[in-house]
Formats: C-alpha cells, sequence, structure tokens
C-alpha cells in the first residue's frame, strides 16, 4: 500500500534520488572544474571518513621485508607498513628487471580469500590457477610483466585481514562486521582502504625503483571500487582503470544486492558517481565494464559515463577519458588497460 504522499518502499529511492545533488559538477570550463573539485573533494573525504583516522594521529609507516623470491621474469618481495597507529597493511611488491625507476601499478584486489596472492598470479589449487586465468585476475603480474612496479596490498576485511571469526571458518570476507564497526566510528571501510592506498604511496614513493612522477591504479569490483575512490582523494595517482564498477549509484549500489563494503552515508544525497570520477579529470581514466556484468548493469554504465564525458569536456581533456566494454560478465578486461596505461603514464 502506498503512503499518503505517493511514496512507497519500491520507490523510496528513485524518488529520493530524483533531487537536486549539491555536489554534482555543473561546471563548463576548466576553471570552472577545478573550483568545483576544490569544494567537494573535501567533502567526498569527510562523507568517507578520512579525516577521522587522519584524527588518529601521524605515525611511522615503519616497513618491514618479510620475504623475497625470484619468479623468473620479476622480483617477488612481501612488506607490511603501518598505515594507521597499529594497523599494518600486508602488501606484495612485483618488481621488475632492471634497476629503475619504473613506474608504479598499484592493484587493490575485490572479494575473494586469496586477497593479494590472486592479483600476484599466485595460486594454491588448480581451481584457483583455473579461476585466475579465466577472469585475468592476476593483475600485478600483468602490471609488472609490462614494465611497472606493481604493488598488491590486501583489502582490509579479506585474505589476511579477516577477523579472526571469519579466517576460522573461511569465509569470504570480514565486511559487514568491519563495515559497521566503521560507522559506528565515523568512518567508513571504504574510507578506510583509500587510506591505506595514500599510505602505501607515501611508501612506494621513497623506493628507488619506484618513479613516483608516474602512478596508476587498477583493479577489478571491490578492487574497482578503491581504484576510483582512492584516484579521486589521492591527486598523486597519474591514472585511474576502475574495472566492473563504474556505473550509476542508483542502478547499481543502489538496485543490485551487495556487500556493505560498497555504502558511504550521504553520498548520493550529495553526488553521483560520475561526479567521484570527475574529481580525477583531467587526469586519464579509462572505465572498464562487462557487457553481461550484473552487478553493474550495462545501461546505468553508459548513462554515468555520459555524465562523465560532459566533466572532462569542461576539463579541457575530453581525450583522457574511455569506455571499454568487454565481451562478458564481472571479471577484468586487459586488453585495453595496459595500451591506455601505456598511452598516459
Amino acid at each position: 500500500m502506498e503512503a499518503p504522499d505517493g511514496w512507497s518502499a519500491d520507490t523510496y529511492l528513485p524518488t529520493l534520488a530524483a533531487q537536486e545533488r549539491p555536489g554534482a559538477c555543473r561546471a563548463r570550463d576548466p576553471a570552472g572544474v577545478t573550483a568545483w573539485q576544490s569544494a567537494f573533494r573535501p567533502r567526498l573525504q569527510a562523507m568517507l571518513g578520512l579525516p577521522r583516522i587522519a584524527a588518529r594521529g601521524a605515525c611511522a609507516l615503519e616497513p618491514r621485508l618479510l620475504g623475497e623470491s625470484e619468479e623468473g621474469d620479476h622480483r617477488l618481495q612481501e612488506w607490511s607498513i603501518q598505515t594507521e597507529p597499529g594497523f599494518r597493511l600486508p602488501l606484495l611488491l612485483l618488481l621488475p628487471p632492471g634497476e629503475g625507476p619504473h613506474p608504479l601499478v598499484i592493484t587493490p584486489h575485490g572479494h575473494g580469500r586469496a586477497g593479494k596472492r590472486t592479483y600476484a598470479g599466485l595460486w594454491a589449487t588448480q581451481d584457483e590457477r583455473r579461476e585466475i586465468e579465466e577472469g585475468q585476475r592476476d593483475v600485478a603480474l600483468q602490471a609488472v610483466r609490462a614494465g611497472y612496479v606493481a604493488a598488491a596490498p590486501d583489502m582490509r576485511g579479506f585474505a589476511s585481514l579477516r577477523r579472526r571469526e571469519e579466517l576460522q571458518r573461511d569465509a569470504t570476507s570480514s565486511c559487514r562486521a568491519l563495515a559497521l564497526y566503521a560507522l559506528l566510528l565515523g568512518r567508513t571501510l571504504l574510507g578506510e582502504r583509500v587510506w591505506d592506498m595514500s599510505r602505501l604511496i607515501d611508501w612506494a614513493a621513497g623506493l628507488p625503483a619506484v618513479d613516483a612522477t608516474r602512478i596508476a591504479i587498477t583493479g577489478n569490483s571491490g578492487g574497482g571500487t578503491v581504484s576510483l575512490f582512492a584516484a579521486a582523494c589521492d591527486p598523486r595517482i597519474g591514472v585511474a582503470v576502475p574495472s566492473c564498477y563504474f556505473c550509476t549509484f542508483l542502478a547499481s549500489i543502489g538496485s543490485v544486492h551487495h556487500c556493505e563494503c560498497n555504502y558511504v552515508p550521504g553520498l548520493l544525497a550529495e553526488a553521483e558517481m560520475a561526479d567521484v570520477a570527475g574529481l580525477i579529470a583531467p587526469r586519464p581514466l579509462l572505465a572498464v565494464a562487462g557487457r553481461d556484468d550484473p552487478l553493474f548493469p550495462l545501461p546505468g554504465v553508459r548513462e554515468a559515463y555520459a555524465d562523465l564525458q560532459r566533466i572532462y569536456a569542461a576539463a579541457g581533456a575530453p581525450e583522457r577519458c574511455a569506455l571499454h566494454v568487454g565481451e562478458g560478465g564481472h571479471r577484468y578486461y586487459s586488453a585495453a588497460v595496459w595500451p591506455f596505461v601505456a598511452r598516459w603514464l
């Protein structure tokens, strides 16, 4: 039964989402885009909870090299760094031949028990190997073979960063618990992951093998989420390639069942996903989508991309924004990624 004003449980979201969003980009020229970004970026960072994380105080990175091996065509190092007081982020660093310095590609992963190991092309069973190969999920391995230093961190709530309870029963993630904990503290799980990417850059920028003036980020699904938001929040990221995430919030996160880690309180009342991506302009951005991806439907992808094109045109850089649609579902499509990264990085 509809409420007296015509709302119902089914029309609640589209009714409210149709209202004007104060954070949306309405700029028409490069100066206007810059002014809008200067106003909207801090608001996005606040919604993600980044100021609350920063308020805990500065901490030393305290990098620890935990292991190293030669993998034929690259060197593999295992590290951990402290990204906020008392919390350590584990990561794999894949180094190409030669002294460098080389550009850096950060590869945040999505949902899965193996986390960073999947992106480094490391598998424990034939099923894992088949899943990696069929979905082109070895993103960091692809990056190092393209000549880049690749950093593959674990994302909070996955792999080694699950709670003990989820580790004991080998659950895919601890996202629900950690996302709700973060909300209680005025933070978000997505914001914590974005914070970790910026701290990773702080550390990697000091490595002799890394050219800190050339940094890209790419990941699939939840890794695409982190890629988009991290590049929106941290201008040091020069190229962004979110895969199987870019869409409208209304058609994806708001309409399809998703993990709790995707939700940022107040975001859709403030802006749409194209506006978040617009914070990256005029830095190059390639949105990768699957034609048959049920989680991020293609009509919503195309709608968001049309809005993003308008922002990049206003920024004076329409050629730096691109969309690639792969012939398949929710997976990584590498064919368009590395030529785009090579062109702009």
